[in-house]
């Protein structure tokens, strides 16, 4: 069984490492697999890899602030790197012969990289299967309504791809309804649940002894993700640990992440050189480890992130990304309303109302047990289900209509 996996990388890790998620799963539960994976991430080599996989690494594009996009590397214009990617993702295609082809996020790929690859296999491999995986959230409906019509993708789905998972449940966000999929194109669908994530590669004893947290300390962990965008969030953190009482025992470890901007890096590297309880790391390959160990966590609003928070039922602050796409602020609204977690806009976040929040949390970590609502995190062995059935099925498509993950159900409350 051969499977290809397209991974968009435009902007951050959680892209790439939700689909090294996946690929890891299969590797251990199915039997005689074999699978490539065909991404641009910058920090491909620097994750942990599973055994038995295999990669393409393609030209790096970027996307900034603005969602602009431009190529990060290469002495080469968009067009260019894109007929270059392109090309690459063709003959990778024509020469492995995927029995499955796992393409992340846009139907066509980064702009359009893909088009190609999906016409080669439908006229040359018909019975390689397609299956677009989507995460729960893309963006508000009226925008990413727009974007699918503008680039067709509707109709690119009911034509070419066998299923769309998605990475996610309809109780939080029915992408079918929310983003006015036509039927031919809902009835493709099937929910997976959220990706449950494995324990950090050290448990928190040993990591809260190499941080040397003494038992009346207690631990944050402050993390924006991939640190694209995540200065701001870092600075006002830093900036509030003045505002704590003098008797309140914390130690911070400040994870920046690979792709904030070095000025940005530096800057808070000498803020937090004042305040010699804070610890700054750029990048850990064990960041759910050190989730694990700490107390609380503050962070970012991506899939990723709070998948992880989720898995652990860890305490969290989530500060989301609200523009240029509002993913992160619709998927920390509607979880933060069933109190999975605690979530603040980007327009109240100062250093007051961030360290208010934060001491709150942290006495409630120490005085009460989490107790949270049910969420369906079995992404993963679904997948593999999916995934097996479909290739054993003969029919093009599998999915009957409106197809619900086993045990999706939340309670409308949960208490503390």
């Amino acid at each position: 069984m051969k499977i290809m996996v397209y991974s968009h990388d435009a902007f951050g890790l959680g892209n790439i490492r939700r689909m090294l998620a996946i690929c890891q799963h299969l590797l251990r539960t199915l039997p005689k697999v074999s699978i490539l994976v065909v991404s641009g991430s910058p920090a491909l080599h620097s994750l942990q890899l599973p055994a038995g996989l295999d990669y393409i690494k393609l030209p790096c594009v970027g996307r900034d602030e603005s969602g602009e996009l431009a190529v990060k590397y290469l002495d080469a214009g968009m067009d260019e790197t894109v007929k270059l990617r392109s090309d690459l993702i063709l003959t990778t295609t024509a020469s492995f012969k995927p029995d499955l082809l796992l393409v992340d996020k846009k139907p066509d790929g980064l702009q359009g990289e893909l088009q190609d690859t999906l016409n080669y296999l439908r006229a040359n491999c018909p019975k390689t299967k397609l299956v677009l995986l989507l995460r729960d959230i893309l963006d508000r409906p009226e925008t990413t309504i727009q974007q699918w019509q503008r680039h067709n993708y509707y109709n690119l789905i009911e034509s070419l791809y066998d299923q769309v998972w998605v990475i996610g449940t309809p109780e939080i966000f029915d992408v079918r309804r929310e983003y006015r999929f036509p039927r031919q194109v809902a009835r493709k669908v099937q929910f997976c649940g959220y990706i449950h994530r494995e324990p950090g590669l050290k448990p928190r004893p040993v990591l809260r002894q190499e941080l040397a947290i003494q038992p009346d300390e207690s631990l944050v962990l402050v993390t924006p993700g991939g640190g694209g965008d995540g200065f701001r969030l870092v600075k006002t953190y830093l900036s509030g640990l003045g505002c704590l009482p003098s008797d309140r025992k914390i130690r911070s470890l400040i994870v920046s992440g690979p792709e904030m901007p070095q000025s940005q890096r530096e800057e808070l590297c000498e803020i937090a050189e004042t305040h010699p309880q804070v610890r700054v790391e750029e990048f850990t390959d064990d960041l759910i480890g050190y989730m694990e160990a700490a107390d609380v966590v503050v962070s970012m609003g991506g899939h990723n992130t709070v998948s992880e928070i989720l898995s652990l039922r860890k305490r969290a602050i989530v500060v989301p990304r609200v523009k240029p796409v509002e993913e992160q602020w619709i998927r920390a609204e509607r979880m933060a309303k069933m109190r999975l977690f605690k979530m603040l806009h980007p327009d109240r976040l100062t250093p007051q109302q961030l360290m208010q929040t934060l001491l709150e949390e942290l006495d409630m970590a120490r005085n009460a047990v989490l107790s949270m609502p049910y969420l369906d995190m079995d992404a993963l062995p679904r997948i593999a289900d999916y995934l097996s059935e479909l290739l054993h099925s003969s029919s093009r498509i599998l999915a009957t209509s409106y197809s619900e993950p086993r045990s999706a159900k939340l309670p409308l409350e949960a208490t503390v």
